[in-house]
């Protein structure tokens, strides 16, 4: 007797699901059911999806510990199965998850160091972009750089946070690093050169370039940045631009 093919919606499911059966239409050689090589290739699949996430989050496995994650793994790649072949984009759902998953509950910035890891992989494989010469900026009349927008390179990411992310990172990531701080950060990941970097921006700093980020002329950018931080420090702030080569273009209103 013939068994109807199942479909891919529920082999999918059935790869990434221990407790589903053989999917229908699975056979061996015999006619029997092929359970014993299924689920052979059920783990194989379930370990490379695991072994994906924990490349892709190391801070998250190292926070968790090796057992945890891997079953916290389990319960995230049944809910959000890949949508694409390339493992190097699988977990951009993993902050959302994370912040409706109960059992890390009481670890509140979890969240937020997943965006963290997911920036710095996202501007890894972003397109190349030529940065602006700093004395573009220092050529221009004060007016005239007021009313300038900047445009940013692809690879150039922020992750405003209530938590010391940052911190929280290097501690996790450098032997050597300090004890992360109790205040919220503001990261700005640019990459110079190859590999990405992290560089937590002085007080205003994030303000200052979430407003540029949403094409607000410098001037409004200023303001908010002063309105919340009266000392802010605009030089240390384009100096981490520039560094990173993040400015990529300067366009003035007409």
């Amino acid at each position: 007797m013939s068994h109807p093919v199942t479909s891919q919606t529920d082999f999918t499911r059935a790869i990434l699901d221990p407790a589903r059966a053989t999917p229908n239409g699975l056979t061996n050689p015999d006619g029997v059911p092929a359970t014993k090589r299924f689920d052979v290739y059920r783990n194989n699949v379930v370990v490379s999806l695991t072994d994906a996430l924990a490349t892709a989050f190391p801070v998250i496995f190292k926070l968790v510990g090796e057992q945890f994650f891997n079953a916290m793994a389990g319960v995230y790649l049944r809910q959000h199965p890949p949508s694409s072949p390339l493992m190097m984009f699988y977990g951009d759902t993993m902050p959302t998850f994370l912040a409706s998953f109960a059992p890390v509950a009481k670890l509140p910035y979890l969240p937020d160091v997943a965006r963290l890891e997911l920036a710095m992989r996202h501007a890894y494989h972003a397109a190349d972009a030529a940065p602006i010469a700093p004395e573009i900026f220092q050529s221009l009349p004060a007016d005239r750089l007021m009313s300038a927008r900047l445009t940013f390179a692809p690879a150039m990411q922020l992750i405003r946070s209530h938590y010391p992310i940052h911190g929280i990172w290097r501690m996790n990531m450098h032997d050597d690093a300090p004890k992360p701080g109790q205040s919220g950060e503001n990261v700005l990941i640019t990459r110079p050169e190859y590999d990405p970097l992290q560089t937590a921006l002085l007080p205003g700093g994030g303000t200052f370039v979430a407003t540029l980020m949403q094409g607000a002329p410098f001037a409004k950018a200023l303001d908010a940045s002063t309105a919340q931080v009266p000392d802010f420090d605009l030089s240390a702030t384009l100096g981490t631009l520039f560094a990173g080569g993040a400015i990529i273009a300067l366009s003035e209103d007409t």
